[in-house]
C-alpha cells in the first residue's frame, strides 16, 4: 500500500505551524522511519496518517484513495505505541484476539484462536498465550503489542517510538527482529524515532524533520555519507566544528590545505565526525594535545585540545599506545565544509 502525503500541514492554536507543508511519498512495502528532535512534527504526521489527527490543508493518500478525511476505525492501520497499551486483566491471547473479534465479517471462536497462534508463534511468544502482561518482560509486551496490531490484517503498520521504553540491549534485538518480520509480511510501515541509530539501522528511508518541515529524506547511505546541511551532519551523530576560512577552493585545517567541495569563499565551518580524524605524532594538519583518554571495548576515544583550547574528539585503534599530555597532529582523513 502506498502513501502519499501532499502539502500536508497542521496548525495547532490555529496558528502555530506543527507540521508545515509535508510533502512525501511512502512506497508500497517499504520501511519509513520519521526522524526529528522533539516538536519537529513527527509524531503529529504519523497521527495524522492514522486517522488520529486530521491536517488543516493537504491531502493523504493511500494508493488511489483520498483518505484525508476518513476515521481510523476505516482506514486500515495497525498502531504500535511506545507504551505497549495492553490490556493488563487480560492473557496475551485475548489482548491478540481483541482487534478481531471486532472486524466484520465476525470469525469463528475457532479461526480467532487459531491466528491468535499464528501471530504469537510469528513473534517468537508461541505458547505464551494464557500468560498475562504482568507475568513477561517489557520487550515481550512490545512483541505482544505489534502481533495485536498484525491481527486486523492492516494495510499500514504504524510504531510510535516502539522501542522507546526499554533498554538498550533489548532495543537491538527487537529493532533486528523487527526488519526480519517486515521483510516477511512486506507490510507498508511507518515508524516515529528520535533514535539516530534505530533510524537507521532499520529503515529503507530516512525522513528527517525540523520545525515542521523535511529537512533531508533519503536511504541510510545518503544521509550519513551526504548530509544536506550542518542540521542534519550534527543531528545524525557527534562531530567536531572547526571554523575556516575558505579561499580558492580550500580552507586551511592547521598546516594541511583541505578541499572545500565548491563552497564559495569567505567564512565557512568544516564539520569531521570524531572516526574522520586520526592522531599522528607529526605531519600536515592541526596541532593538538591529548587530554584524556576514554577506553571503548572496540576503540580508543581520545579528547585532544588544540592551541586555542578548543576541545576535539578523535577515535584511535584500541591497541594505540597513547597518554594524556602527549603532543601530536590531527589528521583529517574526511570532512565537510558549509558556508558559515
Amino acid at each position: 500500500m502506498k502513501i502519499s502525503l501532499q502539502g500536508v500541514s497542521r496548525l495547532f492554536d490555529g496558528t502555530v505551524p506543527a507540521v508545515d507543508d509535508v510533502s512525501l511519498e511512502i512506497g508500497s512495502g517499504r520501511l519509513v522511519a520519521l526522524l526529528g528532535p522533539s516538536g519537529s512534527g513527527k509524531t503529529t504526521i504519523l497521527r495524522m496518517v492514522a486517522g488520529l489527527d486530521f491536517p488543516d490543508r493537504g491531502t493523504i493518500r493511500f494508493g488511489d484513495e483520498d483518505a484525508t478525511a476518513i476515521p481510523v476505525a476505516r482506514r486500515g492501520v495497525g498502531f504500535v505505541f511506545q507504551h505497549y497499551a495492553l490490556f493488563p486483566h487480560m492473557t496475551l491471547a485475548e489482548n491478540v484476539a481483541f482487534g478481531m473479534e471486532a472486524l466484520k465479517p465476525k470469525r469463528s471462536r475457532a479461526a480467532i484462536a487459531a491466528r491468535v497462534e499464528e501471530l504469537l508463534g510469528l513473534v517468537r511468544l508461541p505458547g505464551l498465550g494464557a500468560r498475562f502482561p504482568a507475568q513477561i518482560s517489557g520487550g515481550q509486551r512490545q512483541r505482544v503489542a505489534l502481533a495485536r496490531a498484525l491481527a486486523v490484517e492492516p494495510r499500514v503498520l504504524l510504531l510510535d517510538e516502539p522501542f522507546g521504553a526499554l533498554d538498550a540491549a533489548v532495543r537491538r534485538d527487537l529493532r533486528r527482529w523487527l526488519r526480519e518480520i517486515h521483510d516477511e509480511l512486506g507490510i507498508t510501515t511507518l515508524f516515529v524515532t528520535h533514535d539516530q541509530e534505530e533510524a537507521l539501522d532499520l529503515a529503507d528511508e530516512v525522513v528527517i524533520l525540523k520545525d515542521g518541515r523535511i529537512v533531508q529524506a533519503g536511504t541510510p547511505a545518503d544521509v550519513t555519507r551526504r548530509p544536506g546541511s550542518p542540521f542534519v551532519l550534527e543531528f545524525l551523530g557527534d562531530a567536531n566544528r572547526f571554523e575556516v576560512s575558505v579561499d580558492g577552493g580550500g580552507a586551511r585545517f592547521g598546516s594541511a590545505w583541505l578541499a572545500a567541495g565548491g563552497v564559495p569563499d569567505g567564512r565557512a565551518v568544516l564539520y569531521a565526525r570524531p572516526r574522520d580524524l586520526a592522531w599522528s605524532p607529526d605531519g600536515p594538519g592541526l596541532p593538538a594535545r591529548i587530554q584524556r583518554i576514554l577506553d571503548r571495548p572496540d576503540s580508543r576515544r581520545l579528547v585532544a585540545l588544540t592551541p586555542e583550547g578548543a576541545s576535539v574528539e578523535l577515535d584511535a585503534p584500541p591497541e594505540a599506545s597513547l597518554r594524556p599530555g602527549e603532543n601530536g597532529v590531527l589528521a583529517a582523513l574526511r570532512w565537510q565544509i558549509f558556508p558559515a
